[in-house]
């Protein structure tokens, strides 16, 4: 028998509607039908629109030459936790980099790597938290990618993201301006990422009574620095390796000693049993909503009133400061007066946290 190999059908089941398929990567009808079903209309942008064609890369209008730039890739598992998705995170993640260089987020770049099989709902409601995220944030989504993996190749789904922000004009924040006298200030509470995380997915069971910090903090930072100007000197927020590897961060780069004050951390009761069951430090579990800042000491008082008039950071408190003692290396104040040195985790102690 012979085949005529022009009218030979591709054994790609174009019908399918349920999982993602490698003809899904291909740059032919399925990855056409992917972007126009599922990932545009996520979002706000439609492949037929005439007002938004589909051009190679995005041109973005900005009107100042301080312009920021960070990326991140997430692969949290699960992909679904409470407090948030990945879709959320990978939007909260890159939005809060640009924060805490004094930096309002104006666009965002997404990829997706999906393993073949995935569930096309899954990817769905991923892509529609994604872009709810992205709005509530005011940042729109204008480029992207998407590749498909043979099945195994990766698990599930992993993002990329891409964020390019303006600087704020009072805003001046850099991991060596801390300077001795310096007020440590605390956006709220800690661990609650990390240990959701953990919870979910070893079904410990104390996801029932936390969930997940992941929030934008970029209006915290604008907030911040209006009250305080060239006066906050430093932000970072504590994601992977928690409280202390962000600290020892900016101790190292500021050559300045770092004294927390432990009776000052907010710490959840359900995240302070979490940590004790499990013989966690909190000070090394994961965040995703919350911001460290060094403020000058003449303003601390007024940066923090001003964050504390934000939902998102509340519940801000003082917990330490930085000091000419003991240069890069942090230490923290005990509840009975004594002092542990507080190092960076070694090795990892929550894989794939965001």
């Amino acid at each position: 028998m012979t085949v005529n190999p022009l009218l030979a059908a591709c054994p790609v089941p174009a019908a399918e509607t349920e999982h993602v398929l490698l003809g899904h990567g291909s740059g032919g009808q399925l990855s056409a039908g992917l972007l126009r079903e599922v990932i545009l209309p996520a979002f706000g942008a439609g492949a037929d629109s005439e007002q938004a064609p589909l051009e190679d890369a995005a041109v973005v209008s900005l009107d100042t030459a301080e312009v920021v730039m960070s990326t991140d890739s997430f692969v949290v598992d699960p992909l679904f936790f409470p407090g948030g998705d990945i879709g959320a995170l990978a939007v909260h993640g890159t939005v809060n980099d640009l924060a805490m260089m004094g930096a309002m987020p104006r666009a965002l770049a997404v990829a997706f790597i999906i393993e073949e099989g995935f569930g096309l709902d899954e990817l769905s409601r991923v892509c529609r938290s994604l872009g709810q995220a992205a709005r509530a944030a005011g940042v729109q989504v204008v480029t992207g990618d998407t590749k498909v993996v043979g099945r195994g190749a990766a698990d599930r789904l992993f993002i990329t993201t891409t964020g390019i922000g303006e600087r704020l004009p009072t805003a001046r924040p850099s991991a060596s301006r801390v300077r001795p006298g310096d007020v440590l200030l605390l956006s709220g509470p800690i661990g609650r990422h990390g240990i959701t995380i953990l919870s979910t997915r070893s079904s410990l069971g104390f996801e029932s009574e936390i969930a997940s910090d992941s929030q934008p903090l970029h209006r915290v930072v604008a907030a911040a620095t209006a009250a305080g100007g060239d006066a906050v000197r430093a932000m970072r927020d504590p994601t992977r390796g928690g409280v202390a590897s962000a600290l020892n961060e900016l101790a190292a780069a500021s050559g300045v000693g770092v004294v927390v004050e432990e009776t000052a951390l907010p710490v959840p009761g359900p995240v302070a049993a979490a940590c004790d069951l499990l013989g966690l430090d909190v000070l090394h579990v994961a965040n995703e909503g919350c911001l460290l800042a060094f403020v000058a000491p003449e303003s601390a008082d007024d940066v923090l009133a001003a964050m504390r008039s934000r939902p998102e950071s509340a519940g801000a408190v003082r917990i330490g400061q930085a000091v000419a003692e003991h240069p890069r290396r942090v230490v923290v104040r005990t509840s009975v007066g004594a002092t542990r040195v507080l190092d960076m985790l070694v090795g990892e102690q929550l894989p794939r946290i965001c």
